[in-house]
């Protein structure tokens, strides 16, 4: 059966212990210092990926805070265009009813010169019509320059009470 040998129980615990000593130094410092590496190596790229994160969730608000710039800028500049175009369409208004103004202006002027002139026209008619009747009258041709003078100075006096 069994036997317990002193010498055998001896060998096989010393045995244990040199195999424990041996994979100690051959294999589970190598594992360990190889499951550190990786340990560190793992955390090195988590901490990594947090920092990319990091710097992406930065860049995003960044980005975001760009277009909502950009979008805010396009907003002012429209709104200043429909400001200078308000503005234009104003000024061009302005303008043309002040080109109209001095259109009915300059018509009213050249009217009322048209209408000095066919006044005075008609008033030397009158007064050639008047001095040849006078003369006709009095039969004979007083002084035309005398006559002319008067029957102006006539109509004038008449001109100045009609209007």
């Amino acid at each position: 059966m069994l036997k317990f040998e002193f010498w055998t129980i001896l060998e096989a615990v010393l045995n244990v212990i040199i195999l424990f000593i041996l994979l100690r130094i051959f294999l589970f410092k190598p594992v360990n210092k190889i499951m550190d590496e990786r340990t560190r190596s793992i955390q090195n790229d988590i901490d990594s990926a947090k920092k990319s994160r990091e710097e992406a969730d930065t860049l995003k608000q960044q980005y975001e805070d760009d277009l909502s710039n950009a979008k805010e800028e396009a907003q002012r500049i429209i709104m200043k265009a429909h400001e200078e175009a308000e503005t234009e369409r104003a000024a061009m208004i302005q303008r043309s009813q002040e080109e109209a103004d001095q259109i009915v202006a300059d018509a009213g002027k050249t009217i009322e010169n048209e209408r000095k002139m066919v006044i005075r026209q008609a008033q030397t008619q009158i007064a050639d019509l008047a001095i040849e009747a006078a003369s006709k009258i009095i039969g004979e041709n007083v002084d035309d320059e005398k006559n002319r003078r008067l029957v102006d100075e006539f109509l004038s006096g008449e001109e100045g009470s009609g209007e």
